[in-house]
This record gives structure tokens, sequence and C-alpha cells, in this order.
């Protein structure tokens, strides 16, 4: 797709196109880290760290994020986790009753909840079973009115990296937004699509401080993009979506990244540790290659084996109802303890 062919405003809603956003106290006075008397946002004035609304724009987080990624801040947008962005997504290009849009299961099952949510039609197309995108039947299925395209990559729940040549042909044809979702990309050998992103206009990339970064509890995701697809979303998105406590947290994790990276080597080599050890088991009859922090393996009766470790005290996911997942456990990379515990007792059924 020709960056002079691609007009971002034809894929935007009509009602988004003429929406005037709400302007938050905070949005028309900026300088709010300066010492004045913030007497406009009707707030609580007794100080205790949190009685003051959280920066709308998120800045200081952004500007960490634009130094690690390389990304300018005015092509980033942050949300209540990454759900919020994919939200977001949808209610600024879909329109309800009317557009579509492609998956590709076995995939994150969110993108067809949120399709329902917001009366999307999802036009699934099954990966191969080698868990790549089917290019062809993709381009096939989309139509005038499939405004957006999911890839997973790596994929949830299969673990593995979509290749370079099909992502960028789907780039290049499909008429729509692509979004890739890049949740476990810290774990992938593979390049993050980041690096490229000036060069597809089409091209929305999210990604997560819940896996690699372990701050699933604070709710941060990150929306990558250009700058006018982030301008689009930034018109409908909450004033005050990131709260104050998450910025201060995602700041200082941001911060750590010789500690983050190590964290994610320790996974790495847990992982390759883990990997070695499942293949001797018995009843497990395929390991199934990962580019995440996680494993989907394939067993002789799913629903039984799940059973018996959650019997054992051990949670796994089963994701045998999942398309192409018949008789299939995925397995998170635990701590070395964890990982040892849960091949003792795969090794006792």
């Amino acid at each position: 797709m020709e960056a002079n062919i691609f007009n971002i405003t034809n894929l935007v809603r009509e009602n988004i196109k003429s929406l005037k956003p709400y302007a938050s106290a905070r949005d028309e006075f900026k300088d709010f880290d300066n010492e004045m008397v913030f007497l406009d946002a009707n707030e609580n004035p007794f100080e205790n760290g949190v009685n003051r609304y959280p920066d709308p724009q998120q800045t200081r987080v952004k500007n960490k994020l634009s130094d690690l990624k390389g990304v300018p801040i005015n092509q980033i947008l942050l949300g209540n986790g990454s759900d919020e962005v994919l939200d977001l997504i949808f209610r600024a290009f879909c329109e309800p009753k009317q557009d579509t849009i492609i998956t590709l299961p076995p995939t994150y099952g969110m993108y067809k909840v949120l399709a329902n949510i917001n009366n999307i039609e999802d036009n699934e197309v099954l990966l191969t079973t080698n868990f790549e995108p089917n290019v062809d039947e993709i381009l096939k299925v989309a139509n005038a009115n499939s405004k957006l395209l999911f890839l997973c990559s790596p994929n949830n729940p299969t673990g593995n990296s979509f290749s370079n040549e099909s992502v960028e042909k789907l780039l290049k044809s499909f008429n729509g937004l692509v979004v890739i979702d890049e949740a476990y990309i810290d774990f992938s050998s593979q390049k993050s699509w980041l690096e490229r992103l000036s060069e597809f206009p089409n091209l929305i990339i999210t990604q997560t401080l819940s896996k690699a970064y372990g701050m699933a509890g604070i709710r941060l995701g990150i929306c990558y993009a250009s700058e006018e697809i982030i301008a689009v979303l930034n018109k409908i998105k909450p004033p005050y979506n990131v709260n104050e406590l998450t910025q201060q947290r995602a700041l200082k994790r941001i911060l750590t990244k010789n500690k983050v990276r190590n964290e994610i080597e320790k996974i790495l080599e847990q992982r390759d540790k883990l990997i070695a050890k499942l293949k001797l088991i018995s009843f497990i009859e395929k390991v199934y290659p990962t580019d995440a922090n996680f494993v989907l393996v394939k067993v002789d009766d799913a629903t039984k084996r799940y059973g018996q470790l959650i019997e054992k005290g051990i949670v796994i996911r089963n994701r045998t109802t999942q398309p192409l997942c018949k008789n299939t456990l995925r397995l998170t990379v635990g701590t070395k303890s964890e990982n040892i515990k849960l091949i003792n007792a795969l090794k006792e059924l």
C-alpha cells in the first residue's frame, strides 16, 4: 500500500470525523508540574499523592517510551491495558452493522469479543496447519467494508511469530488497517515491526507492560501508529484513561531497562530447559515452536491432563476448544522452581 494513495480519513467513521472531543481541565492548562494554585478541576485540595487528576497525555511515560523505542511521542497512545487500545480502534474506524474485521484463529480471544461488543462482523480465516496466515484467503475474504485485520505475532495461543513475508504482503495488499499485536515481542527472536512503522501508513502496533515488563496488575497498553491515526484515537479516548499510580509505576519500571532485560533472559533460559524436559514426557505428542513466554503442547487428552494438574495444584490453560488446537495445553514459563514442579507433576501422571 503506497503512502500517497492511503488516506486515513477514508477509514474514519463519519461521526468521529465531526466529533468535538471533551476538553478536560488538564488539557486546557498543561503545565501542572509547576508550583501553581490549581482551582480549575474541582479537585479535593488536600494533598495525598493522588488528589489531583493525572496527566491526560501521560507525557513523562511517553517520553521514556519514545527514547526506548525510537518512535516520536505524537505516534504513541497509552491505554488502560491493550484491550482499551483495541476497543478505541474499533470505535474510531468500524461502523456498527456495516463494517467488518478479519481475525485469524486460533488467536487472542478479545478481538472477537470487541467485535461483538461493537456490533462488527468478524470474518475468520483460519491459520494454516503450521500456524501461518493464509494470505491468499485473507485477501479473498477482504472487501470494501473490511476495516481491520488483526495479526497477533508472536501469536497467542500458538506461540509462533508470523513470517515477515506474509505480514509484509498483507500490509501492502490489505486496504484497511493492519493491527499487529506484539504483546509477546520481547521474548521473540524476530524484530518488532516498530522498526518499519514509517513504511506503512496503515500499520498499527500494540504492545503492553503486562508480559516482559511484569506489570499485568497496573494495566498499561501501548499503541504505536502514524501521527494521523494517533490523533483520531486521542479524540475519543477517555480524558484520564491512565491513572496516576499506573503512570508512576510504569515510569519507574521502564527506567530499569537492565533489570527487565535480565528477567527476560532468565525466562528464555527457563523456556529452553522446560521445552527439553517436556519432550521427554510420554503423553506429550508435540511441543510447538515458540517465540513467547509460554509453550503450546499437544497431548493425548487435554481435558483429562488439565484436571489432573489442577488436582496437583498447578493451573495451566486448556486450549482444546480452539481451532487447530485439539488436545493442546498452554504452559506459561514460570520460575525455575515452578517449572520443576510442573515437570515433576507431569512425570507422575
